[in-house]
């Protein structure tokens, strides 16, 4: 069962976050030859206080 992990910066809609889930979902199956129904997507969203760039965080950006 493949299992991925997608870490984003918060902000984004459920409607794009919905997206990236199928179409990786539908690479995955395509490309391991693996069905969707055991194919795992979990997506974490990070603050952006939390994520940082160039030795400062993304909210300073």
């Amino acid at each position: 069962m493949p299992i991925i992990n997608v870490q984003l910066i918060e902000g984004r809609e459920e409607k794009k976050i919905a997206e990236v889930i199928e179409n990786i979902t539908n690479t995955v199956s395509e490309t391991l030859d693996a069905p969707k129904e055991t194919i795992r997507v979990i997506v974490t969203e990070i603050p952006k206080t939390h994520w940082g760039k160039a030795g400062k965080p993304m909210s300073e950006k």
